[in-house]
């Protein structure tokens, strides 16, 4: 049943009263600079956060045997975070509405060097209607925002009339094995929402995502004699040449597929790292690579891992170096399968409602060709798994920020969502 029109209005009063310091939460989660392995202190503030509102606490180690025995576990490697998960669940007085899993990252991705931002990056500034800082957009914004929408509906003496948990993950940017672990932990919902950065959109279909590294191993000579060697760095610019040619075979087999035919480029590979050598004046006896390539939904993570290792085995048995000494490929990361969200389920129906009303238009969705952690409720808990959320800019990039109007729409449109789908209660 959509909302009567008077608790609608209540409930946009209510974010719209709580939004100030909706911002103020969001810039201190932005303060953390929570890169990979170095999640601890926001889960703490997290964990906090969430107990000081009353909710049942639940915080829990990853379980790398788990893990790496589901099919959905992503590779693990030396750099895997072992800061906890974090887990607060609302329990109403009585359960007669719809349970809800709101989940979100406070995993970022390194900034870079400093001086190409405007503002430090972990200094969260606001300009106008923008927020900065890295991990603002992506996704602390949205974490801030599951939070709120809770606190929403309580400023006006109402809570969900169904259980809904909120879940705080690492290793969102990195293998996803921190929402996995929620599903090992045995969480479950009748649907999800993960308020990434999705320009008030709705996810259609999102990419499965692969890690892996390739090491070349040459001849090392002094450069006098460079004749007589191999230069380990030339030739894993070769190798990069033939992953090319894949990334390309993979992009002519998108006719068919719905969600992403008509884009020019679905697939995208990235040589994300490079390193090698020892010595500026001796030819390079080793060389390595981290790359990052998209696949379809429907494509299995191990198939596409053995199409990588053969095009590299391939290539180099042709080449009159490698052909001596192969690389060596290593899976070290994301090892993750795409989604495709299903049309015409009731949570994306009500989410369609609360997203008009908080915003004047329709709900559009879209494919979106990067990792996103509903793949794990999609593919694993198959309920409907919906990714919604604000306007940004440059994510993963220098001043990364997030719209502060949008943030308040889309928040807006969370709390409808959750009055909606859960139903309420007096607290």
């Amino acid at each position: 049943m959509p909302l009567d029109p008077a608790l609608r209005d209540r409930i946009i009063a209510s974010v719209e009263a709580g939004f100030p310091d909706q911002v103020a939460y969001t810039q201190a989660l932005v303060r953390f600079p929570s890169t990979r392995g170095n999640e601890q202190a926001i889960q703490d503030f997290v964990f906090r956060s969430f107990r000081e509102r009353g909710y049942a606490m639940d915080r829990f180690a990853m379980e790398r045997a788990a893990i790496e025995a589901h099919p959905g576990g992503s590779k693990y490697a030396p750099e895997h975070s072992e800061a906890p998960i974090v887990v607060g669940i609302h329990r109403p007085k009585q359960e007669t509405g719809r349970s809800l899993i709101l989940q979100a990252h406070v995993d970022v991705v390194p900034p870079g060097p400093a001086d190409l931002w405007t503002h430090p990056p972990f200094d969260p500034v606001v300009e106008g209607d923008w927020l900065y800082g890295r991990g603002g957009a992506d996704m602390k914004a949205g974490h801030a925002a599951n939070l709120f929408v809770m606190d929403a509906l309580r400023r006006i003496g109402l809570q969900p009339a169904a259980t809904v948990t909120l879940q705080s993950v690492v290793e969102e940017e990195s293998t996803g094995n921190g929402a996995l672990m929620t599903h090992l932990r045995g969480y479950r919902a009748d649907a999800v929402l993960i308020p990434e950065p999705e320009d008030e959109k709705l996810v259609r279909a999102n990419t499965g995502v692969l890690w892996f590294q390739v090491e070349v191993r040459g001849r090392p000579v002094h450069v006098r004699e460079m004749g007589t060697g191999a230069n380990a760095i030339d030739a894993t610019y070769r190798v990069i040449g033939a992953l090319r040619a894949l990334e390309e075979r993979w992009n002519a087999d998108k006719a068919g597929r719905a969600h992403f035919e008509g884009e020019a480029h679905p697939i995208n590979l990235n040589i994300g790292r490079i390193e090698g050598g020892d010595w500026a004046s001796s030819v390079p006896a080793w060389c390595r690579i981290d790359c990052r390539i998209a696949i379809y939904p429907g494509v299995g993570a191990a198939a596409a891992a053995r199409e990588i290792e053969a095009a590299v085995l391939d290539f180099a048995r042709a080449d009159p170096f490698l052909s001596n000494a192969p690389p060596r490929v290593t899976f070290n990361g994301f090892f993750a399968e795409g989604y495709e969200l299903e049309a015409g389920s009731e949570a994306e129906a009500v989410l369609g409602r609360a997203h008009e009303a908080a915003t004047g238009a329709a709900l559009e969705s879209f494919m979106t060709a990067g990792y996103l952690d509903t793949r794990v409720h999609a593919l694993y808990d198959r309920v409907p798994a919906l990714c919604y959320g604000p306007i940004s800019e440059n994510i993963h990039g220098f001043d990364e920020r997030v719209s502060l109007s949008s943030l308040k729409r889309i928040t807006t449109a969370m709390a409808l969502f959750v009055a909606e789908w859960c139903g309420v209660e007096r607290v």
